[in-house]
């Protein structure tokens, strides 16, 4: 990636230069780094305005109840698991926190999921299909509320930026289970497992 930006920087000088357009260039540059600055702080104020939303929901017992409405969603993509599974629960928690648009706070709960999968995995070599239905899920990332983007774009100084909900809902779901069919139609070509509390069994 550095070198990719690298070369988009060299390559606008050369042009500019060469069009006579270099002082355009330099001015697009510092009011692009400027512009960058403007948009960082604005992410700090609403994720951490999130952040603390989700930490109430958290504590109120919000999260759990978000968990337990989509409990039978998450016990048929993971049909391989155990719904008594540890790792059921934490699920649920990173679909909620990514369906608030909260990717941060749930970027610890996802790494702790995994965890909880790969100790469950017989193959320590190869991801088991639970794990590759918990990345597809999280990949697509279907949000109610995409806090990330609304910040980004007030921070781009938008006038409606939370115009955006209703795009991003449509676009997140469709990509969500778009991602979730293929997920399931591959898991029809890999071996299956089993995967309960005591341990796994292929089939």
């Amino acid at each position: 990636m550095n070198y990719i930006f690298y070369f988009l920087i060299v390559f606008s000088l050369i042009f500019g230069a060469i069009n006579g357009r270099l002082d355009n260039v330099v001015n697009a540059i510092i009011s692009g780094a400027n512009l960058s600055v403007k948009i960082a702080f604005s992410l700090i104020g609403i994720m951490t305005f999130w952040l603390g939303i989700m930490h109430i929901a958290e504590k109120s017992g919000l999260v759990k109840i978000l968990a337990r409405l989509i409990k039978p969603l998450t016990n048929w993509l993971f049909d391989e698991i155990s719904p008594d599974n540890p790792a059921m629960g934490n699920i649920a928690m990173s679909f909620s926190a990514n369906a608030l648009g909260l990717t941060n706070a749930a970027t610890p709960i996802g790494l702790k999921v995994m965890q909880e999968l790969q100790d469950e995995n017989q193959d320590k070599t190869t991801a088991s299909n639970a794990m590759c239905m918990f990345l597809a899920m999280n990949t697509a990332g279907f949000q109610i509320i995409p806090a990330a983007v609304i910040a980004i774009l007030a921070g781009a100084g938008a006038e409606n930026p939370t115009e955006i909900i209703i795009p991003a809902m449509i676009v997140t779901a469709i990509s969500f289970v778009s991602s979730v069919l293929i997920a399931k139609l591959f898991q029809k070509f890999w071996h299956p497992q089993t995967i309960n509390n005591g341990g796994s069994e292929e089939l």
